[in-house]
């Protein structure tokens, strides 16, 4: 039997940080604005990070030795000196990037434990704010390369909604090692032939000296694009691709492919049922997705643009309240009716889903930017329309908004000035263009992908809108990589 007295442990511990008497350490961070005292045998074992940089410091005339880390706040650093010595962290009232930055800098300072306990209360507890700055999060953990429970979290996201990663503007900026981590996925919901794609355009971005006519390559581009792509090509499922795409996309690559792989491959298509030398790789699963139990409670994030602060927000707005609900007391549900990244970006869509529903919210992530417009129709949108000109609909209780998002510091709500003119519904012969269409913010794509072109638009003019949701700076003209629309259901 032994008995644990951990508590006073740790108290005396603490004060022990707080004598300034008795140190032997100074740790300088935030720039050197801020400085903090501390005692080598502590630092030492409790972290290798420090047992490293203290061997490798001499001491002044005094015996104390000085680390500098600049790039580490005091505020975060101060956590960080408590957890070490007595193992104490408080999180009460701090922010959800704040956990992510103290688990970085706990990372940074090889602490294990603290790092573990901090990656998996991100995910239990804080899902809704993952989704809203996954690609920050994605790429971050990628080249720290040491939070797996994060990094499968992201795979499983990606795997399920690939467009959210291989359809961003900065798809090419993507680590090897999380582009890797992709391809190895059973799951992945691409086709092969896309896959295929994705590969040579990443392989291609991280090499901006190659020709961009294919004719043009010589044998050192080919050896070259198949040096970067030394980890990936191996991870094609080639002989799941199409005659068809094997003709149109792999052939014009075939340098790329070892000479044995592409004898199969070309095997494979004329006498499929013949073995071959190469190793086949199983074909991508198709996900069934199974609804949970009503007495449990699905994890899966509600959306991949807003948060429940967001929720809480426009909920206040809907109930036109002058302070906004708290995040357990939204009198709403809101209902996702439809995802650009589940069911397509063709404006089309927007109108064969959204047709007869009334109350919904309309979210959009803006290309290139932190931003996240949107609006609110409390009317039913209606696809029959069938006249030469758009048909406005009139309400006195339409709004549209841009919400607070990263270097978006404050939310912004813009209530109808002109009810007459607050939405339309769009003619049949117009839908293959225009999507929801809030007098002065409309979505809309000539290629009938809101996706591919920047002609989504936001009129700073504000003809029927009180106020502008949009920095003047900005085009009146944009792309979005997603959007999302809910259906607002009061709670019972």
């Amino acid at each position: 039997m032994s008995l644990k007295f951990f508590d006073e442990l740790s108290r005396n511990l603490i004060e022990l940080l707080n004598d300034k008497e008795d140190y032997n350490v100074i740790i300088e961070v935030e720039n050197k604005n801020k400085s903090f005292t501390a005692h080598s045998n502590v630092l030492k074992y409790r972290s290798s990070y420090f047992r490293k940089e203290l061997e490798n410091i001499q001491p002044n005339e005094n015996n104390i030795k000085t680390i500098v880390k600049s790039s580490v706040s005091s505020q975060i650093f101060d956590i960080i000196l408590k957890y070490i010595y007595g193992g104490i962290v408080n999180l009460e009232n701090v922010e959800t990037r704040f956990i992510f930055d103290l688990m970085l800098a706990a990372n940074e300072f090889e602490l294990k434990e603290l790092t573990n306990k901090l990656e998996i209360l991100l995910i239990d507890t804080k899902a809704s704010w993952l989704k809203t700055h996954f690609s920050l999060i994605y790429r971050t953990i990628f080249n720290e390369n040491n939070f797996k429970n994060l990094e499968n979290y992201c795979n499983d996201i990606i795997a399920k909604h690939p467009n959210i990663i291989f359809d961003s503007s900065d798809f090419t900026s993507l680590p090897v090692s999380a582009f890797v981590s992709l391809l190895k996925r059973d799951d992945l919901q691409i086709e092969e032939g896309k896959i295929w794609d994705y590969v040579i355009k990443w392989g291609i971005a991280q090499n901006s000296t190659l020709p961009t006519d294919l004719e043009e390559w010589s044998k050192e581009n080919f050896l070259t694009l198949k040096t970067t792509l030394q980890q990936s090509l191996p991870l094609v499922r080639y002989f799941h691709i199409s005659n068809t795409e094997i003709f149109d996309k792999i052939r014009p690559y075939k340098k790329l492919l070892d000479k044995q792989l592409w004898l199969d491959i070309n095997q494979h298509m004329i006498a499929p049922d013949r073995p071959v030398k190469s190793i086949i790789l199983p074909a991508r699963s198709t996900l069934v997705i199974e609804l949970p139990l009503r007495t449990e409670e699905s994890k899966e994030p509600f959306s991949t643009i807003i948060s429940e602060e967001h929720v809480a927000e426009i909920s206040s707005w809907i109930d036109r309240k002058t302070t906004t609900y708290s995040t357990t007391n939204i009198p709403y549900k809101f209902e996702l009716i439809l995802s650009g990244t589940r069911n397509g970006f063709a404006p089309q869509t927007f109108w064969n889903i959204c047709h007869g529903h009334a109350k919904t919210v309309v979210v959009t992530k803006v290309k290139g930017t932190d931003e996240i417009l949107g609006g609110y129709n409390p009317l039913k949108w209606n696809n029959t329309y069938d006249g030469v000109w758009p048909r406005w609909t009139e309400t006195k209780d339409s709004f549209i908004f841009s919400l607070k998002n990263g270097n978006i510091q404050n939310s912004i709500i813009s209530r109808i000035k002109d009810a007459q003119f607050a939405l339309v519904n769009i003619s049949k012969s117009s839908q293959n263009k225009i999507g929801p269409h809030f007098g002065d913010f409309v979505l809309k794509s000539e290629k009938s992908d809101f996706t591919l072109d920047n002609q989504s638009q936001y009129s700073f003019k504000s003809f029927h809108y009180e106020k502008s949701i949009r920095a003047s700076t900005s085009s009146d003209y944009f792309s979005i990589v997603n959007y999302e629309v809910f259906k607002i259901v009061k709670k019972s």
